[in-house]
């Protein structure tokens, strides 16, 4: 097996090409600078109580998939049946992202954002408690789908009108990076629930969250005060904007390759041992650590295939060796792109739509994600009986190198964002940011 040292030696080249910049940051000047500018832009008055609200708002998305297939595996004994109500739930959110988005320029935030946290909630509650028929639950999970909160949009919709367009860029960073404890507690949570009570609690506390955590962001002022204007062109027209399709591109390949790797760090060492928890959560950690660190970065045409490239380094590393600690030193170097990814992804589909077409396009961003997300699992799941747990990394890598080679060929579409305002393109009437000095 290789040895650590020969491996360490290259990280100030690992580091190198998160940037777009041609020196290499010393790495505790770079990180230092990243924590200071993160505070700055965390003294906009209301902007933390409306990062933590959102970020309690869609904890559940790290509890529901995997409370859903042990409620449902235990209630069917097989993972047939986990499988189908998995699906129709990606199906609903599927649609719902860029509907939802849509509907929040026609009705308003909070109108929308009112009616399905009660319909998702209710929904997930008549799952967990509903009789076992399986095309019911089919039907229950549908509709927990179309119905999932789109708190994701609307808080990047928002972003723009609460803080300055120079700041805009760390305020997306620091997103993409907070989202990362969404997906280190809510599988444990859900895991520790699933066990000290039952599984069908784990998806109880999920439509508890979902509903306690959407009122506390519909509450923010800044929801009420943000009004998107109605785009004058028809539902997906934004998907003729190629920014737009790259970015769900990108998104879809990149969420592919860490659904592969899920599946076959489970393969590999199972529901039961720590290390699969303990590994998934390094991967989250060290996306956690990218995205503060260098997130902020701002965007160049080849920076989005430099990030890619780092996801795709860290999963070739895993194909070394299964050991815990060399696969958790890999892990960790592959998280250091993905924040980075999603960060730039927002910020150059942020430059590159109107405001009335932003909520929309992050909405076709998520749906994107989800499609990745059930190709990676269903993917690796065939590949790892067929070859093992080699297989899901094998696919995890192949996912991670399509990302890195569709943001290289079609860079060209990727917008400079150097020095550049990445703030959306005003419709008719000026942006005002809410907390400018006047």
């Amino acid at each position: 097996m290789p040895q650590f040292p020969a491996f360490l030696h290259r990280f100030p080249a690992v580091v190198h090409s998160l940037s777009p910049t041609t020196d290499i940051p010393r790495p505790r000047r770079t990180i230092v600078g990243a924590v200071t500018n993160y505070a700055t832009v965390l003294r906009t008055p209301g902007l933390t109580r409306l990062l933590l609200s959102q970020l309690v708002a869609r904890f559940p998305a790290g509890m529901l998939s995997l409370a859903i297939l042990m409620h449902v595996e235990d209630t069917y004994n097989n993972f047939t049946s986990a499988g189908v109500v998995l699906a129709a739930l990606s199906i609903g959110q599927a649609v719902s992202g860029p509907v939802a988005g849509r509907l929040m320029t026609v009705w308003g935030m909070r109108p929308v954002l009112i009616f399905t946290m009660i319909a998702c909630s209710l929904s997930l509650t008549a799952l967990a408690l509903w009789p076992p028929v399986l095309w019911q639950a089919a039907i229950l999970a549908v509709l927990a789908g179309l119905s999932i909160p789109p708190v994701s949009p609307a808080v990047r919709t928002i972003y723009p009108k609460v803080v300055t367009a120079s700041q805009l860029s760390r305020l997306f960073s620091l997103d993409a990076s907070l989202q990362e404890v969404i997906w280190v507690i809510g599988p444990v949570a859900t895991t520790a629930v699933a066990f000290a009570i039952s599984p069908a609690a784990g998806i109880l506390v999920g439509a508890g969250i979902t509903l306690i955590g959407g009122l506390w962001f519909v509450a923010a002022p800044e929801v009420g005060k943000v009004r998107i204007p109605k785009s004058r062109r028809r539902a997906g027209a934004v998907l003729r904007n190629p920014v737009v399709v790259l970015m769900a591109v990108t998104g879809a390949l990149l969420v592919g390759a860490c659904s592969a790797i899920e599946a076959a760090v489970v393969a590999e060492f199972g529901h039961e041992r720590a290390e699969t928890g303990i590994l998934l959560a390094v991967f989250a950690v060290g996306s956690l650590v990218g995205g503060l660190a260098f997130g902020h970065l701002p965007l160049a045409p080849l920076s989005l295939a430099r990030r890619m490239g780092i996801v795709f380094l860290g999963i070739g590393l895993a194909l070394i060796s299964t050991n815990p600690v060399w696969l958790g030193a890999a892990f960790f170097v592959s998280g250091l792109g993905i924040a980075p990814v999603f960060s730039g992804s927002f910020s150059a589909v942020s430059s590159s739509v109107r405001f009335s077409e932003s909520a929309e396009s992050y909405g076709w961003m998520a749906t994107g994600q989800l499609i990745g997300a059930a190709a990676g699992s269903a993917l690796a799941g065939i590949a790892n009986d067929l070859a093992g747990s080699l297989g899901g990394f094998l696919v995890s890598a192949a996912f991670a190198l399509a990302g890195a080679v569709v943001a290289l060929l079609w860079r060209g579409h990727i917008p400079d964002l150097r020095g550049a305002d990445i703030a959306p393109r005003p419709d008719t009437e000026p942006m005002n940011i809410l907390n400018a000095p006047s």
